[in-house]
């Protein structure tokens, strides 16, 4: 056989092997690229995180999760969560929905919505329809009615905004009663 018909033909071999690698590896990129734009689902989660320290930082429960990555968007059923801070339970969370938009920086609870500060002098409860958490802040807001009920008063305002670090609150439009 001659020497330049095996050249042709290893030629040949090479470009067949090499297109078929390359456009293998094609096909094989797309596929993980659609695989991002799923959604997720998944039903009675249970969610323990920790801080930066290893301290115990968030737990929750979720009937149901659904979660779109291309997006950075979650909704969640029968949310209960409670908050830590120094090992501790220093708030909880309840809500019949809840939508996590930007991977989760902003969390709106809606339906049926029960927050509770817990503090020294007993505990701090917002009842709700809507209300807007941002949880690395540990700030949560809402211009909807808010029912407020605390050892030393219970009122209804039209409007929340909460720090809950520094326990600064600020409410709209307040009607109710105090006892000192």
């Amino acid at each position: 056989m001659d020497t330049k018909v095996l050249y042709v033909t290893a030629v040949v071999i090479a470009a067949v092997s090499g297109g078929f690698y390359y456009f293998g590896g094609k096909g094989n990129k797309l596929q993980a690229d659609s695989s991002k734009s799923m959604t997720y689902s998944a039903e009675n989660i249970n969610l323990t995180q920790t801080d930066e320290q290893g301290k115990l930082h968030i737990r929750a429960q979720v009937d149901r999760l659904e979660q779109d990555l291309q997006k950075q968007t979650s909704h969640l059923v029968n949310l209960k969560a409670s908050t830590y801070q120094d090992g501790a339970v220093d708030a909880t969370f309840f809500a019949k929905q809840a939508n996590g938009m930007d991977d989760n920086q902003k969390v709106v609870l809606s339906d049926n919505v029960v927050a509770t500060k817990l503090m020294r002098e007993g505990q701090m409860e917002f009842r709700t329809e809507e209300l807007t958490a941002f949880p690395k802040q540990r700030e949560i807001e809402t211009d909807k009615t808010v029912t407020v009920i605390s050892p030393q008063a219970e009122f209804v305002s039209q409007g929340l905004k909460a720090n809950l670090n520094d326990g600064q609150y600020e409410f709209f439009n307040i009607r109710g009663k105090y006892e000192p």
